[in-house]
């Protein structure tokens, strides 16, 4: 796991629309870099909703909200279709970006271990480094509680 005062690791990947996303682009800005499990599921959809709710609040604090998850690129695209999500929804499907942010941890379900993501959200500043990082992340007010710390 990285942790604050790091410099973020550098990646592109591909967004909802197959467009190619560059961390090193978003330069000047804060990224809240956001990993989640899978698209469409529970916890998942209210993170995300309630990101969308509040992404004028976050872009007014020159912040821009990227989720990351394994799902495909047509899987984000049916998805921010789905709920109306208008920002940057990476698909890391290989996980080597999850891995490289230390977000592909074990997790139990009934008691029984699988390896899965870890719901982790970076706060990265306009030079690139780490300035807060959630851990075990609860989706439900996760996007509030990181707006109120920007």
């Amino acid at each position: 796991m990285l942790q604050p005062g790091q410099k973020a690791p550098l990646f592109t990947l591909p967004d909802q629309d197959g467009k190619e996303f560059s961390l090193a682009s978003q330069a000047g800005k804060k990224v809240v870099l956001y990993f989640y499990p899978k698209d469409n599921t529970s916890g998942c959809t209210k993170e995300a909703q309630q990101f969308q709710q509040l992404s004028q609040q976050f872009n007014d604090k020159n912040a821009v909200i990227v989720g990351i998850s394994k799902d495909s690129v047509q899987s984000h695209r049916n998805f921010a279709d789905k709920y109306r999500l208008q920002f940057t929804l990476l698909a890391d499907t290989d996980k080597t970006v999850i891995e490289m942010y230390g977000v592909w941890q074990e997790k139990k379900l009934y008691g029984k271990p699988f390896m899965g993501v870890v719901r982790t959200t970076y706060v990265i500043d306009e030079n690139g480094y780490i300035t807060n990082v959630y851990e075990k992340v609860k989706a439900d007010g996760h996007a509030e509680q990181v707006l109120c710390q920007l």
